[in-house]
């Protein structure tokens, strides 16, 4: 079951990032929480970046609006969404 909470400041959920994969696409749960393939690499910052960017574009939002609040060094992280509704978070990420 995805870990999904939504707050006056936003919507968090977990992500699990796999760096150096094929593509970018998300590919289930792992957990709790959304598994992300990424290209990028996971050295200075390029995955949490890549993370930020595939998921402001799956959900149609600009990159302002989808925060990395915690898990930065690791693969499980914990998003921020701000605009949206928990909803249309469900809805993107088919779960």
């Amino acid at each position: 079951m995805l870990y999904i909470k939504e707050e006056k400041d936003g919507v968090f959920f977990k992500v699990r990032v796999q760096p150096r994969a094929s593509g970018n696409r998300l590919a289930g749960l792992y957990g709790d929480a959304v598994k992300i393939r990424l290209t990028a690499p996971p050295v200075d910052g390029k995955a949490n970046a890549a993370c930020r960017d595939y998921l402001a574009g799956l959900l149609q939002v600009p990159r302002s609006q989808v925060e990395v609040v915690s898990g930065l060094t690791g693969r499980n992280k914990m998003i921020k969404v701000t605009g949206l509704g928990i909803e249309t978070i469900l809805k993107v990420l088919e779960f």
